[in-house]
């Protein structure tokens, strides 16, 4: 089976039973400390020869932007609890060791199938678990998809992300057409991203081959958490598919969500579970959850009336890029319900990648007028595909942007 499998692949045990004492780390974060400290990524076998040589070492938390993989709880926990301009200025400066604070990545995310999702995840629309205004509807045709990826990049985006209501590829017809269209938008000199749920080695191989970018999968919260918001799958499933795009040598996009339901701890321990992964993710999204009535995470959150307060964006932003020091923090859903300032300070702690067009998946998100007025207000600007931490990632047959990336339409003056 694929629970206790999951958690092996990425060097950890399955996790005792939370004592939640934040006065000690859990046997998982203990096991933690014992793996990768720094080596590479050699599969299955490099995390068992890992398992049976490394020993724990105590390192003091690394405010000089050192690349780490044996956080305690309790690092991180000071981290993420600092005082908060502090914590952003140091993220500040953590992120202008690894990245060009003025760049960020525009991406556009489309959903290529929606609704139908057999799984039960609390926060989403699409599953079929429940009564939502979403209805399920046909896969897209590549040729719609390309016509879209095609208008994305005429409006500034660099990486082009596909998203597919499925519990996973499984053995879908559509899985080929899946391919194709990695395939010819990678042509197009666009970064690739798909999130297609659960996938085995063999579907990951292949997505490596049509010359994907990225996979996202997202472990949404701290592993305590999990199953109190989803219960069709396990945490360890998500870190078997996290494995496989791993070793398939595909760049790893894996986040969270903030806002459904978690508590201050499982924030810390969702970032201390993936910093220390035997690799950072290239890529880490944080999300704030967007309520859609019909779920049950998101009617709890309209029925109190809370959302996810700016600070705690900032925060879990700032928090990941000091821990995870040379990944992308992107920016994700839930964007429009932060002002523009806020925003601006959710740049300068790390974040350098947003999603941009006027929908994310189901939900709304802001116009590329919107962001093309801000980015000229904060003077940011585009990151061109393939550099920086996802150039390694080129496939041979993508063109390589010699030129600069096309601007996105002028924006009116700011006022």
């Amino acid at each position: 089976g694929l629970e206790p499998v999951g958690w092996k692949r990425v060097g950890l045990p399955e996790p005792a039973p939370p004592t939640r004492a934040p006065s000690s780390p859990s046997s998982m974060l203990v096991a933690m400390r014992r793996f990768a400290h720094g080596a590479p990524w050699h599969g299955r076998r490099g995390c068992a020869a890992a398992a049976a040589g490394a020993a724990p070492r105590a390192q003091a938390a690394a405010p000089d932007g050192t690349v780490r993989h044996d956080w305690t709880r309790e690092e991180v926990s000071a981290v993420y609890k600092m005082p908060l301009l502090e914590l952003v200025f140091r993220a500040a400066s953590v992120h202008r060791m690894y990245f060009n604070p003025r760049e960020v990545q525009q991406s556009t995310l489309l959903s290529i199938k929606t609704g139908g999702c057999p799984e039960d995840c609390g926060y989403c629309s699409q599953s079929q678990h429940h009564k939502t205004s979403v209805k399920p509807t046909r896969m897209e045709s590549v040729e719609s998809v390309l016509e879209k990826a095609r208008e994305a990049k005429a409006a500034g985006s660099t990486r082009f992300c596909m998203g597919a209501a499925w519990r996973g590829a499984g053995n879908k017809k559509s899985f080929e057409n899946v391919l194709t269209m990695v395939r010819e938008i990678s042509g197009m000199g666009m970064e690739t991203c798909t999130t297609l749920g659960l996938i085995d080695s063999n579907q990951a191989k292949r997505l490596k081959e049509a010359g994907l970018t990225a996979y996202n999968h997202n472990l949404d919260t701290s592993p305590e958490h999990y199953s109190k918001i989803v219960t069709s799958r396990t945490y360890a499933d998500r870190l078997e598919t996290l494995a496989n795009v791993r070793e398939a040598g595909i760049s790893v996009c894996c986040g969270g969500i903030l806002g459904i339901a978690e508590n201050e701890e499982d924030r810390i321990g969702l970032l201390t579970t993936l910093a220390n992964l035997p690799e950072h993710p290239e890529s880490v999204p944080i999300n704030a959850l967007v309520p859609i009535e019909g779920t049950p995470l998101g009617d709890r959150m309209i029925k109190d009336g809370k959302g996810v307060f700016w600070h705690d964006m900032v925060r879990a932003i700032a928090t990941a890029k000091v821990v995870m020091p040379t990944s992308s923090v992107r920016l994700s859903a839930g964007r429009m319900e932060f002002s523009q300032e806020a925003q601006g300070l959710m740049f300068l702690a790390g974040a350098n990648s947003i999603f941009t067009g006027d929908k994310l998946l189901t939900t709304a998100n802001p116009e590329f007028s919107e962001d093309s007025k801000m980015f000229e207000v904060l003077g940011l600007k585009g990151k061109a595909p393939f550099t920086g931490n996802t150039a390694a990632f080129r496939p041979a047959w993508a063109p390589r942007a010699e030129e600069p990336w096309p601007e996105p339409p002028a924006a009116e003056a700011a006022p």
